[in-house]
Formats: C-alpha cells, structure tokens, sequence
C-alpha cells in the first residue's frame, strides 16, 4: 500500500483524507523508525474488527459485511456475531459485483441501516469504493478491513499467537500464500525511500543550521 499511494497521487489523496489510518504490516513499522517516529503497534485488520465488535456488542451495534468471495461475507458475519454477543450483523454482501450493480449495493446498505460497514475488497478497490460512495451511505462508519474475512469464515488461518507478538505474521503468511512473494518483493523499495527521505532532512537540518 505503501508502494502504490507513494507512486499515485489519487490513492495518496483518499488515504490522506481518511479519518484513521492503520500500521497493518511490520514494514511500515520499520519505515516509521527509519523515519525517526515510532508507531506503538501493528494493528491487523482483524484485531480491530475484533475490537470494534466488542466495545458495540453492549451497544447493540449494527454491521453490514461487503466484500469477499460469495459465502465468506456471510460466514464472516456469523462467526462475529457469534463471538460477540449484542452486535447485530444487518446485511451481507459478496464483493464480486460490477460497477453498474453499485447503486443497487449502495441502496440495500443504506436500507439496512448499518453504523459500521466492513468492506473486505483489497486494497486499493476497497479503498476507492469507500471514498466513491461514502457519502450515499448515510451515517456510517466505513472500514477497509482487507482479508479479514477469509480469516473469520476459517478460510485462512492466523500465524500462532508467539508469531504475531514477534512481528513474524507477514513470514507465515508468505510461506502458506507464495502469491504474496510479489507483494513482499517491493518492501526493500518502500525502506530504501524511506532511508532516502530521512537522509535528505537530515542535510536540509545541517544547511538550515
């Protein structure tokens, strides 16, 4: 993610404006000391789901799940409720739909009435639907939450809980998904800019000085 808004200047735009955004992978942790700041923690797409789903589940909290494969939204829906006793699952919807079905998705999320809509699409799709159609939904709370559906229906399972304390998730992840060999591969370029940009304060500071 860090790669594509960094080279798009549309995608760096919708990210900007977004109201919260998360350190979801050990990179951007690292870039952020390179950098010179230190963020506190990672913060999986799940985990937070997880954490937003508990703190409603005394509040009756209504959710609507977008996104995924046909049946995981439904499965991932079930398993939230189940877990969290209280919040309610209003609607669910697969992500295998065209544009020209937006405004019929749009429509039933809106009539559902949801104050959290997860949108499980990849990045950056989900992202763009969100920033689109924001506005036509009403009073909700979006959220790009990525795979984590796949991982609540038991599609895809979690690295042991010793591996996501040691920020090793990401190794556990390539070694059961090799597809994400490619998306891994750009990490070293992410750093190196990251390593660029923090030398070029560091002269701006000594010729200020």
């Amino acid at each position: 993610m860090l790669a594509e808004v960094s080279s798009h200047p549309e995608l760096r735009a919708i990210v900007n404006r977004a109201t919260l955004v998360i350190p979801d992978g050990a990179g951007v942790l690292l870039a952020g000391r390179i950098l010179g700041f230190r963020l506190p923690e990672r913060v999986p797409g799940i985990d937070l789901v997880d954490r937003v789903c508990a703190e409603g589940a005394g509040r009756s909290l209504r959710i609507f799940c977008l996104g995924a494969r046909p049946g995981i939204a439904a499965a991932a829906g079930e398993t939230l409720t189940a877990r969290h006793r209280g919040i309610a699952v209003v609607g669910t919807q697969d992500g295998y739909f065209s544009e020209a079905e937006d405004a019929a998705v749009t429509a039933r999320i809106r009539t559902a009435g949801p104050q959290v809509l997860l949108v499980a699409m990849g990045f950056p799709r989900q992202e763009r639907w969100i920033a689109t159609h924001l506005l036509e939904l009403g009073d909700v709370v979006c959220l790009g939450v990525g795979g984590t559906f796949d991982v609540l229906a038991g599609r895809i399972r979690r690295a042991p809980a010793w591996m996501r304390r040691a920020g090793l998730e990401w190794v556990y992840r390539l070694l059961r998904e090799p597809r994400r060999w490619r998306t891994a591969a750009v990490l070293p370029g992410v750093l190196w800019r990251a390593v660029k940009e923090r030398f070029s304060r560091g002269k701006k500071e000594l010729q200020e000085g």
